[in-house]
């Protein structure tokens, strides 16, 4: 695969909240240089991608309730409008509420992601849905895949990033196979957290997964262009 195509599977992650300004820009503008499907930036960050952005190839990925998707509903729903309210963001990603799967409070988390789905999918938003899968068990992942796309999801995420609850792995094999078998093709699959060398990266591409969160200190390494 060219470069190009590699890097049409990577939301470039510029997201650490210590980022000054000019890291923002820095980082941003790099996902851009390097082709990048999204950057994938903080609320805050928006004036600024969308600044940089204009007239690329490259879009923009806001996270939502972000990194612990602790929001009530309503809120949430609050939040995305106004985000898909300005017109240029092509895609959100939403934190799902892990302390209800590990609950096993299915219904709420159904209604919560369908919430969201609901208000971003008329702004033609795609919708992905994180879940923090370092604090659930796979039954849990398989299980909260199946309520994510039955409630419209376009995606199913791994991981925030940001997990400080435990050991972080992220976008394992074994998370991302039982993502992509619990999803049926009924909504697509993004790996995020730890992929952080060529051949994770590649193995992931294998495996046929759709899209990747990679940050912006990976993003070189895993494209090769780190020679």
């Amino acid at each position: 695969m060219t470069v190009a195509e590699l890097a049409s599977y990577i939301d470039q992650s510029v997201l650490k909240p210590e980022f000054t300004q000019a890291d923002i820009r820095r980082y941003i503008q790099e996902g851009i240089d390097y082709g990048c499907k999204t950057v994938c930036v903080n609320p805050a960050s928006l004036d600024i991608a969308s600044e940089l952005t204009r007239g690329t190839s490259t879009t923009i990925c806001v996270v939502c309730d972000f990194p612990f998707g602790l929001s009530t509903t309503a809120a949430k729903v609050l939040q995305a409008e106004a985000y898909c309210k300005r017109g240029d963001v092509a895609e959100l990603d939403i934190v799902a509420n892990f302390g209800w799967i590990r609950s096993g409070l299915w219904d709420a988390v159904r209604e919560d992601i369908k919430a969201v789905c609901d208000v971003c999918h008329p702004y033609n938003v795609i919708v992905k849905v994180i879940f923090e899968t370092d604090a659930l068990t796979l039954d849990e992942v398989a299980k909260a895949t199946d309520v994510a796309c039955e409630a419209g999801a376009d995606f199913v995420k791994s991981s925030t990033g940001f997990y400080t609850g435990g050991e972080q792995k992220g976008a394992t094999v074994e998370v991302v196979k039982t993502m992509m078998e619990a999803a049926k093709g009924r909504c697509k699959v993004k790996g995020s957290g730890c992929i952080r060398t060529r051949e994770h990266f590649l193995e992931l591409i294998d495996m046929g997964i759709d899209r990747m969160g990679i940050g912006y200190r990976s993003t070189p390494i895993v494209l090769g262009l780190d020679k």
